[in-house]
């Protein structure tokens, strides 16, 4: 995997549609990543979702981002999939730390980040992201929980916080037993502390904000995108009608809503 980035403005012949790329985190973790070049120097940042590394939605939204002219890069959060690092259940503070010094490296290397988008846990770091960093125009959540005390015992189990209390730790296993990954008491209070209601109400109102989500999304209910739409001061929702979680039926929809977001002149602009 190359450590270094050949931006379009220096290239002397044309950069190859992919470049694999490595970027190191502040913790020094190499974090793997693809850049997807549209053929400028304008780049979109795509985050993935929980343990999603090998995201289908990510390298649809690439494709479509690249045939627009826009450069796309995407990436494996610290301990998931290519990149460096330890496994964690929450880290939603290490995830946008994460983020930021993804587009610290494009930024320096001559790109233009013009927006981030996140899918499912990565749609919640991005509104994490945006208001801690507050440097990139224009986030996309698809799909980003708002209650983050939601969904913990459909993957823990009910007695979740007896277990852990006790244990300090559960295994998450799957059918046959096997131990997918470890949840950590740190790890689970880092998740039920990060308060999503806050984050919202600081994000500046200069960043334009989109929210799109599925109604038939039966892992994370479309009642959080009210809530962000509620709170987010310059936000544009757009609810797909039937869609999933991962918008199986769906994806040319959303791949069609995130190109109208990122293409549009405001957060007002786009249809509802």
């Amino acid at each position: 995997m190359a450590d270094a980035l050949v931006s379009p403005k220096d290239a002397p012949n044309p950069p190859a549609p992919e470049q694999r790329v490595v970027v190191a985190n502040k913790h020094g973790d190499k974090l793997a990543g693809m850049l997807h070049h549209g053929g400028s120097n304008k780049a979109v940042v795509l985050c993935h979702g929980f343990a999603a590394w090998d995201d289908s939605i990510m390298i649809d939204l690439a494709s479509a981002l690249t045939n627009q002219g826009i450069s796309a890069f995407r990436f494996d959060f610290s301990g998931n999939g290519e990149s460096e690092g330890e496994f964690q259940y929450g880290n939603y503070r290490k995830e946008a730390d994460d983020l930021h010094s993804v587009v610290s490296y494009l930024s320096q290397e001559k790109y233009d980040v013009t927006a981030i988008v996140g899918h499912s846990k990565g749609g919640s770091v991005v509104v994490l992201y945006a208001s801690i960093y507050g440097d990139v125009p224009m986030i996309v959540n698809l799909s980003g929980r708002f209650y983050l005390e939601k969904g913990v015992e459909e993957r823990l189990g009910k007695e979740f916080m007896d277990r852990i209390n006790k244990e300090g730790y559960i295994d998450v296993t799957n059918k046959s037993g096997k131990v997918l990954y470890r949840v950590t008491k740190e790890s689970l209070m880092e998740r039920l502390n990060t308060d999503m209601h806050a984050a919202s109400l600081s994000i500046s109102k200069e960043c334009r904000f989109f929210t799109i989500h599925g109604s038939a999304d039966k892992i994370i209910p479309v009642e959080d995108a009210y809530e962000f739409a509620r709170l987010i001061p310059n936000h544009k929702l757009h609810v797909i009608k039937r869609a999933n979680h991962g918008y199986t039926s769906h994806r040319k929809q959303l791949c069609g809503a995130v190109i109208d977001c990122i293409t549009s002149n405001e957060a007002g602009s786009t249809p509802p």
